[in-house]
């Protein structure tokens, strides 16, 4: 049978042309109004219900927001108009902490994972390619971001040729990096031109994650908590510790498909678990 389809939708859906001036006004969204409920025709928000809204929010604490919280959710919104989807699979994390231990400067987890990417895209730059009109248009350069934390936001300074930039070099321009982001001495053109991005979600604690890849790039890799799991040992026929992460790649579906995906985020995990390749 057919399905059943609600005879009321509420919410800040249907509005009127003098709402939709006022909401231009004022530069907001759509999404910024999602809470409001109509009390006009059919649930249709009104000026009044707007102008309510409006007034509640003068009532509550509020300040402006940065420029950088204003820049990340606007390439957020942006980022979201797109078919976005999410893989991921366990990697262990013991190669490359036994491998960071004989490195000066020693390499945090994150910038394996960036370097494993950007040697794994060297091989296939396609998957990073990015769908323009009907156009698929690949970049010449493994350009990678990295997202930095900074106060009230996120940043994503861009590593230039990150397939040709040595572990080492990585740790000190990342040191470099962060520094930066604190100071927020990070440009514009230092975050511009990147074809995908690393996000270590596992600094905060964190397993698991969905990050959203930035509107201009196709692919975020994204990077879990290290922790010990048992692990079956073939050879000695026995459960064994090991150092197990969460891995994630998500990526805009319109550009690559799930194979595609897989293929790569499978050979990010192989550079891991063999960081001699890297």
């Amino acid at each position: 049978g057919d399905l059943p389809v609600p005879a009321v939708t509420k919410g800040a859906t249907f509005m009127s042309p003098r709402v939709r001036a006022r909401m231009a006004e004022l530069q907001l969204t759509a999404a910024d109004l999602a809470g409001i409920m109509g009390t006009g025709a059919g649930n249709r928000v009104t000026i009044k219900d707007l102008e309510n809204f409006l007034h509640k929010i003068e009532t509550q604490t509020a300040h402006e927001a940065s420029a950088i919280r204003a820049g990340v959710a606007d390439a957020m919104r942006r980022s979201w108009t797109r078919p976005l989807s999410t893989i991921g699979s366990s990697v262990s994390l013991d190669p490359v902490l036994q491998d960071r231990q004989s490195r000066d400067p020693k390499p945090g987890p994150g910038l394996y994972a960036l370097r494993a990417l950007a040697v794994a895209l060297s091989k296939n730059p396609g998957a990073a390619a990015k769908l323009i009109g009907n156009r698929v248009v690949q970049s010449k350069s493994i350009d990678v971001g990295i997202a930095v934390e900074a106060e009230d936001g996120i940043m994503v300074p861009v590593i230039r040729g990150a397939d040709k930039t040595s572990l080492a070099d990585l740790a000190t321009k990342y040191k470099e990096l962060v520094e930066l982001a604190r100071q927020r001495r990070i440009s514009p053109d230092m975050q511009a031109g990147g074809i995908a991005t690393v996000s270590n979600f596992g600094t905060f604690g964190m397993e698991w994650g969905t990050p959203i890849p930035l509107p201009d790039q196709t692919l975020l890799l994204g990077l879990g908590v290290g922790k010990k799991v048992p692990s079956w040992n073939e050879e000695k026929k026995e459960f064994v510790p090991c150092t197990e992460a969460q891995i994630t790649l998500s990526f805009d579906h319109r550009s690559i498909d799930g194979g595609g995906a897989g293929r790569l985020l499978k050979r990010v995990i192989e550079l891991l678990e063999n960081p001699n390749e890297l």
